[in-house]
């Protein structure tokens, strides 16, 4: 007679015991029990199917969920302060305390005092302006290529953008600049050669059918040896409204990224627009910045297009609160000194070499990332490990992302704030073969 009682089946833990574990509990209260069930169900099938023992269940159904709630916080040990596929700017906690407040009824597009409609995302535009007091006017959209797109349509659907060859880049993932524009129903006037364009090629390229000028930082590579560009001021002379794609989101003047072009300079140079990207340099939420002349930002925000590229109360939240302070995570990350990334790298190492862990203390080169400061370097300091370690991290709890370098595994700190040491110290230990 078999002994039902050495079923292994018999031994899956209930659906109300897993239900209960303190990991599961609060997965309810933000993702509903219906969904955290179904998980659960699924892990005590996998269990009853001999995948995994019964005494897994819950920690399997805990994982599951980890797995399945889209977008997970991570650690970013890549030395990349700007990362695209991480989000690039991780917001600040001012922030972050926005967005959550704004979540619910604000007063977005209200005037308390009068009780009637006012403009939407007043506050967060006035301080966006003081921030760059050369800026006549200011408006957001919802990114960068949206601000540009805002721009040609308004400024030139119909007539000709002047641009130099050497600047009708590809911004990320098969997108070319030249294919945007034309989009808007403006066509190309290009001028000048790939290195080298000279004032003269924008004088003959200027006519009557010219919208505006335009001038792109190539901020994802860079053209060394024999070049040549024209500045903001000489273009200003032409006559005609020149626009300053800045990319990366720099308002003002930084010693560390001297080469960056900034939005404050720009205007001061003649710019009538500069169009830029809040979630780069600025450290704040995805957005487009558009900066300029009165006439040109207000016909550009009263364009029927403008609607369709607004941006949401939570994207104006985390605008104001970046722009009011305090400093935000990716300007941390670019001005922490290397001695203190050292002197954390050393009492990592230190720590997981006590247990048991082959990590070394390695100099690294981090990078800005993102589109800004092509071929600046930032002398930074890692922890080395095996590269079998890479997998385990990527999947762990949380997930921590380095970059592989000859077979070994950096864990960069550049990006990491030293709150994290902790919690990057656990991952690796928790990653250790057969840990």
């Amino acid at each position: 007679m078999t002994d039902r009682s050495a079923d292994p089946r018999r031994r899956v833990p209930r659906t109300d015991a897993v239900l209960a574990d303190p990991r599961l509990a609060a997965a309810v209260a933000s993702l509903g029990r219906w969904r955290v069930k179904a998980v659960v169900l699924e892990a005590q099938q996998r269990a009853r199917r001999g995948e995994i023992a019964p005494e897994d269940v819950t920690d399997a159904a805990a994982a599951a969920l980890a797995r399945s709630t889209g977008m997970r916080r991570i650690v970013n040990a890549t030395g990349v302060v700007l990362h695209t596929n991480l989000g690039r700017a991780p917001l600040s906690a001012a922030a972050i305390e926005a967005v959550v407040a704004a979540a619910g009824y604000t007063d977005v597009e209200l005037d308390l005092v009068t009780g009637r409609r006012a403009r939407r995302g007043r506050s967060a535009l006035a301080v966006l302006a003081a921030a760059v007091p050369d800026a006549g006017a200011v408006h957001v959209v919802n990114n960068g290529a949206g601000a540009l797109v805002l721009a040609a349509t308004a400024l030139a659907a119909g007539r000709e953008i002047v641009v130099s060859r050497g600047e009708l880049v590809e911004i990320g993932d098969g997108f070319r600049l030249p294919d945007l524009l034309q989009s808007t129903g403006a066509r190309l006037r290009e001028v000048g050669t790939t290195n080298r364009t000279a004032f003269a090629d924008y004088r003959t390229g200027v006519g009557g059918e010219t919208g505006f000028v335009l001038k792109v930082h190539p901020s994802n590579f860079v053209v060394r040896g024999f070049t040549s560009s024209v500045s903001v001021a000489e273009l200003a002379a032409l006559g005609v409204p020149v626009v300053v794609d800045i990319g990366s989101g720099l308002l003002a003047p930084d010693p560390l990224l001297p080469e960056e072009p900034n939005a404050a300079t720009a205007l001061r140079a003649g710019a009538a627009l500069v169009t830029a990207s809040g979630d780069k340099l600025l450290g704040g939420p995805q957005a487009g910045l558009l900066l300029g002349r009165v006439d040109i930002v207000e016909s550009l925000r009263r364009h029927p297009l403008a609607r369709a590229l607004r941006v949401d109360k939570l994207t104006l939240a985390a605008l104001e609160a970046t722009l009011r302070g305090p400093q935000t995570p990716t300007w941390q990350a670019l001005h922490t000194d290397p001695a203190v990334l050292r002197e954390r790298a050393e009492r990592l190492c230190d720590a997981l070499r006590s247990a048991g862990v082959p990590a070394e203390v390695a100099s690294a080169a981090a990078v800005v990332g993102g589109g800004g400061a092509p071929g600046v370097e930032l002398a930074s300091w890692a922890v080395s490990l095996p590269e079998e370690y890479a997998e385990p991290l990527r999947r762990g709890d949380p997930p921590v992302v380095g970059r592989v370098e000859q077979e070994r595994l950096l864990l960069d700190l550049r990006c990491v704030p030293p709150s994290l040491d902790e919690a990057l110290f656990g991952a690796v230990r928790a990653a250790q073969p057969d840990a």
